[in-house]
Formats: structure tokens, sequence, C-alpha cells
């Protein structure tokens, strides 16, 4: 599968942002799907994910009542509305897939299988 992420920019501290992630292929909703963001210097972490079927959600406590993830799988994408956005969110955003998760894995960037490019969010605080 083949993710191109997109809805990136630059947003004011409190603003609202949403990243869309659309899928190549006719399987998507195979795919478990996954949001990282890497800062500058720092290690890529997890922000949230979404099970296949979109039953599951997981999130980063960091993005806990500010991020949503979900999907619309008639559509091939993934999305991830930001509100209330900090400063320390300014990071670029990728979207990830795999097949195989367990519920225990989620939040690890290794076991996801395929990465879009990223979209870059920059914060003004």
């Amino acid at each position: 599968v083949q993710l191109q992420a997109s809805g990136g920019g630059l947003v004011q501290a409190g603003g609202s942002l949403r990243l869309s992630c659309a899928a190549s292929g006719r399987t998507f909703s195979s795919y478990h799907m996954g949001w990282f963001r890497q800062a500058p210097g720092k290690e890529r972490e997890f922000v949230a994910a979404i099970s296949r079927n979109g039953g599951s959600l997981y999130y980063a406590d960091s993005v806990l009542g500010r991020f949503t993830i979900s999907r619309d799988n008639a559509k091939n994408t993934v999305y991830l509305q930001m509100n209330s956005l900090k400063f320390e969110d300014t990071a670029v955003y990728y979207c990830a897939a795999d097949k195989n998760i367990i519920v225990s894995s989620y939040r690890n960037p290794y076991e996801y299988d395929y990465w879009g490019q990223g979209t870059q969010v920059t914060v003004s605080s």
C-alpha cells in the first residue's frame, strides 16, 4: 500500500488542523493505521492509531482529548483532527499502515511496514 499524507501547515496555538492520509489499492480496510510525529532532534513518537474497522482507537497521553483519529474505508483515507494545538505539537506528521499489529504494539513505529512521506505541522506560540 502507498500512503500520501496531507493537510499540514502553519497554525497559531489553540487552532486546529485536519490531516489526511490517502492510501492506494483496494485493501485499505485490511490495514491498521497509525499517526506518528517527529520533531527536530527527537525520535519518532506515537500519536494515534485506529484498527481496521475503526472500532478501536488509541492515543498518546499528550494528545488525548485534543486529537481524534478516524477513517473512511470507502475513501481509503485516515484522518487526524487536531484541536487546541500547542507549540509542542510542532513536528512532521507521518501516517503508517500494517496488516498485523497486536494491541500492545500499536505505539511501536517499528511494527508498521508502510509509511507516508510526512506533512509538516508548525504551531506558533
